[in-house]
């Protein structure tokens, strides 16, 4: 009775559901932060489409956060927020870029990073897990729109645009 949502016939290893699930939280706590220091710099120049583009993206993705926070919590797990091991379980990177073509590099290089990975998972919760595999599936789709929008910023914005 003290497992919550877990019942006894649940089929999948919960150990290795919490890791990877601590795994895409880590993920998407590094994209939000990645998403805000970006949109901060971004408005020090004259792209506020970018900017705003970058605030969209840190909301989906804190929002991604605390529904993959609340399903580990769910499934009996802690979801982990350590900012001391964020990076070491995240999937992505922060990035290091100043010029704003290699801002939008790269947050569209953690989006393909994640969108394989969260294929993956989907994967391995198959039907085991309907219920989480279906939450990825629609993180996926989510990200799967960020990198489109990402490429389509890329494609316009000029290469030799300004130093932020």
């Amino acid at each position: 009775m003290d497992k919550g949502a877990v019942t006894a016939d649940y089929p999948l290893d919960l150990p290795r559901t919490y890791e990877l699930m601590n795994q895409a939280l880590a993920s998407e706590i590094l994209c939000v932060l990645r998403y805000r220091h970006h949109q901060i710099i971004a408005k020090g120049i004259d792209y506020p489409q970018v900017a705003a583009q970058f605030e969209e993206h840190a909301k989906d993705e804190e929002g991604h956060m605390l529904a993959i926070a609340e399903r580990i919590d769910q499934l009996g797990g802690d979801p982990d927020f350590n900012p001391t091991t964020v990076t070491q379980r995240a999937s992505t990177e922060y990035g290091s870029g100043t010029v704003l073509t290699d801002l939008i590099k790269d947050d569209l290089v953690a989006e393909r990073v994640v969108i394989e990975i969260y294929r993956r998972i989907v994967h391995w919760f198959g039907n085991g897990d309907p219920t989480t595999r279906r939450l990825f599936e629609r993180i996926l789709q989510d990200e799967e729109d960020h990198a489109n929008d990402l490429s389509d910023l890329l494609a316009t914005v000029d290469a030799r645009s300004q130093h932020v």
